[in-house]
């Protein structure tokens, strides 16, 4: 309540107050997503290797500008061979 009285005494503050609010939404939300990454480990002992479980068609990065994937061919091979 004391802010909402204080930004009607002194309107210079609103903007102010409206840009430190969006940033700190933006981080928070920029922090959370990035949780939901897979090359973020939470709890290692329950999966000590997530990159196993990438999916090569969903792209992992925030912006993704004309990327393919192609497997190599030769780590095919030595995946193949150690199951």
């Amino acid at each position: 309540m004391n802010i909402f009285k204080l930004m009607m005494k002194k309107k210079e503050l609103i903007p102010l107050i409206a840009f430190v609010s969006i940033a700190g939404v933006g981080a928070a939300y920029t922090g959370l997503y990035s949780l939901s990454k897979s090359d973020v480990i939470i709890n290692r002992k329950k999966n000590p290797e997530p990159w196993e479980n990438i999916n090569p068609n969903k792209p992992q990065k925030f912006i993704t500008i004309s990327q393919k994937w192609k497997p190599v061919e030769e780590l095919q091979k030595v995946r193949k061979l150690t199951k």
